[in-house]
């Protein structure tokens, strides 16, 4: 069974019955999963850009859009229209297949892993996770690995509240810190 299937067939069943909603529709779903990297100290150097370029490559399976500055800022060393990072966003089946996998192997990969904070939620339904290592991840090999970066996971849902983009991420199988 896929990830989805189980999101329709176990996880749907369980909001209804949560939250009372009369109709399927309304049942909060996931809309998108983005992956971010941002190059923070490689700024300047191209070999990181790469490098970074090709994580999210193998991590995704799609190719990264370079993220560049809006506006200069002289405190940090950017300039306008200035390569800062890489970003890829996941949709339909890759993306359901990306969260499996992050539940399920990537989490309990983490060094000293506790559990999801809860306090991640943008009061909008949507929920970030950082990473310190990108190492964590399988399709990461430890021997080609030159530098050590971390990297951002926003999960994009349609709920309205935090309650209920909580609620979802729970039934998946996220491993949600208990308040």
């Amino acid at each position: 069974m896929s990830f989805k299937d189980y999101y329709k067939k176990e996880v749907v069943p369980k909001l209804q019955k949560d939250f009372d909603y009369k109709n399927i529709h309304a049942v909060p779903t996931i809309k998108y999963v983005t992956v971010n990297i941002g190059l923070g100290a490689g700024l300047k150097d191209a070999k990181f850009l790469e490098t970074t370029e090709k994580t999210l490559r193998r991590i995704t399976g799609q190719k990264p859009v370079q993220t560049k500055a809006r506006k200069s800022i002289s405190g940090f060393k950017i300039r306008g229209g200035m390569i800062v990072g890489g970003k890829v966003t996941l949709h339909g089946l890759r993306m359901w297949d990306f969260l499996e996998k992050l539940i399920k192997v990537t989490c309990p990969r983490v060094r000293d892993f506790q559990g999801l904070s809860v306090r991640s939620f943008d009061g909008q339904g949507n929920y970030s996770i950082g990473f310190k290592e990108h190492i964590a991840f399988p399709e990461i090999r430890s021997d080609e690995i030159e530098l050590i970066h971390g990297l951002q996971v926003t999960v994009g849902t349609s709920a309205k509240t935090n309650k209920e983009a909580e609620a979802l991420l729970r039934h998946l199988g996220f491993p949600l810190k208990q308040v």
